[in-house]
């Protein structure tokens, strides 16, 4: 299940995405629109901004805006920079990887189903940008 920080990080992102600037976007005014919680959303926005994907300025006129292109940032880089692991178990990771402890993965069915199940989503991820959150009402 997709975790409040990561439902709110792409709430925020689909936000600035629609608001069609390049020009700082104040954190209140996002928290506002979008019913998310001030100091929750600075955190979410600082970590996107640690991992290049935001850049902030301070100030009058101040506020958050892409350090990238929306179109070219992955959803999968979103979700492992917030979420962590895509994968639902540590042993099917790409990028997490951790052996289960009671597990033999070449015998073990569930491992081969979540794998299944994380190439798929890693595809729909993979093939979508923060450009694609936004849905003109």
């Amino acid at each position: 299940m997709l975790s409040k920080k990561t439902q709110y990080a792409l709430q925020a992102l689909s936000y600035m995405v629609g608001k069609h600037t390049d020009a700082p976007i104040l954190i209140a005014e996002i928290a506002e629109q979008k019913n998310i919680p001030l100091k929750f959303l600075e955190n979410i926005l600082l970590e996107l901004k640690k991992a290049g994907f935001l850049e902030s300025k301070k100030g009058k006129n101040g506020g958050y805006f892409f350090a990238l292109e929306p179109a070219t940032i992955k959803l999968s880089s979103i979700f492992r920079t917030i979420e962590g692991p895509i994968a639902l178990l540590p042993c099917v990771s790409l990028n997490f990887y951790k052996k289960c402890d009671d597990c033999n993965e070449k015998k073990c069915g569930i491992n081969k189903v979540m794998i299944e199940v994380r190439d798929n989503t890693l595809s729909v991820l993979d093939q979508r940008t923060v450009a694609d959150l936004f849905i003109a009402k």
